[in-house]
């Protein structure tokens, strides 16, 4: 029978201190510097892509702000309080889904609930998650509380989509922009979990999943919980490779030669075999362009290349490429739109810029 109390690795490894948040080392240090300075704002703007740590970094800081000792960036893990609100069982430090609790009512009933002091806690602390979605009036209805809220309130927003929020309120706000974490971050962090948690796994599998993460250290998580429960204690890259339909990184080199060489046989097989093999050819393309953008940045180094294309060639057949997404993301016979794309990259590669005939 399944263990009832087990937590997903994300959940069990979620950071207990600023000082485990992976990547962020600039918002740590500026929270850091205002809590030690005693100047905390009352609204705060936190922006970036998903899973790089927004609401962790909301919770952490309502820690710091609120518990019995703080306010101070560093607390103790036996603190009752500081536990209360990393489990959200405190009074005092209200989560919000800005998704399902968007509606001008809603947000006049937090107006009104703020007007009250703490039961327990040092400040109030609303966190307002995908803050993004709340309704128009909805903002409207928080603007006079957010300009001038109670002393003892502070706002904490986080968004994936900044776009979206009101100007109007993010000028009220400080704004922390969270930064996709860069994939050997995460690879170090998944490399001390297996440690820990005894999992057994190559450098390369490891690689893999940060590459697949995009920059999100939650997403790295739940690929590795799920490789877990698909290997058991030994995970390799090939398990990853097959599990998520990834090609590996030859078969994508060996892709890109067959552009350079405008091998149009070797890119048919090549695409023919990773059908066959149920390779997932967006992920493909998205792999083909990290490895012509490495390409391109050799190539204004000045440093040797297999493909020898100039930085202009590079240039042109990743635009080729990004070009060619949409179709193979949302197209009904992506093998074609694959196909299609690759072959468009070839002539990319061939074809001259007007003026550089024109100069020669």
């Amino acid at each position: 029978m399944a263990e009832i109390g087990y937590q997903v690795i994300a959940r069990r490894w979620r950071p207990k201190q600023f000082s485990e948040l992976v990547g962020q080392d600039h918002v740590v240090r500026t929270l850091g510097n205002a809590i030690e300075m005693g100047r905390i704002a009352h609204a705060y703007l936190f922006v970036g892509p998903r899973g790089t740590g927004k609401t962790t970094t909301a919770r952490l800081f309502a820690k710091s702000l609120n518990w019995e000792d703080g306010p101070s960036l560093e607390v103790p893990e036996d603190s009752e309080l500081g536990l209360a609100i990393m489990e959200g069982r405190c009074l005092d430090v209200i989560e919000i889904d800005g998704a399902s609790n968007n509606s001008v009512d809603q947000v006049r009933d937090l107006r009104d609930e703020c007007q009250y002091a703490p039961a327990q806690c040092r400040y109030k602390i609303y966190v307002i998650d995908e803050v993004h979605m709340l309704s128009q009036q909805a903002f409207n209805a928080l603007l006079k509380t957010l300009e001038e809220p109670p002393p003892h309130v502070k706002f904490v927003f986080a968004t994936t989509e900044a776009h979206k929020v009101l100007p109007t309120i993010v000028s009220r706000c400080q704004r922390f922009e969270f930064r996709s974490i860069p994939a050997e971050l995460i690879s170090g962090k998944l490399r001390e979990i297996c440690e820990t948690e005894e999992i057994e796994v190559d450098d390369e599998a490891l690689a893999t999943i940060a590459r697949m993460a995009m920059g999100g250290m939650r997403d790295a998580q739940s690929i590795l919980d799920q490789m877990i429960s698909f290997c058991g204690k030994k995970i390799s890259q090939v398990d990853v490779l097959e599990v998520y339909g990834l090609a590996s990184a030859d078969s994508v080199k060996n892709l890109s030669l067959a552009i350079a060489k405008a091998d149009y046989q070797s890119i048919l097989e090549a695409a023919d075999g990773f059908v066959s093999q149920g390779i997932d050819l967006y992920r493909c393309l998205l792999d083909l362009q990290e490895q012509i953008r490495a390409g391109l940045v050799r190539s204004i180094r000045g440093d040797a290349d297999d493909l020898d294309f100039s930085s202009e060639q590079y240039a042109r057949v990743l635009d080729s490429l990004r070009a060619g997404e949409d179709s193979v993301r949302s197209g009904l016979s992506d093998q074609v739109n694959f196909e299609v794309t690759l072959f468009r990259a070839v002539e990319a590669s061939r074809s001259r810029a007007i003026d550089s005939v024109i100069r020669d």
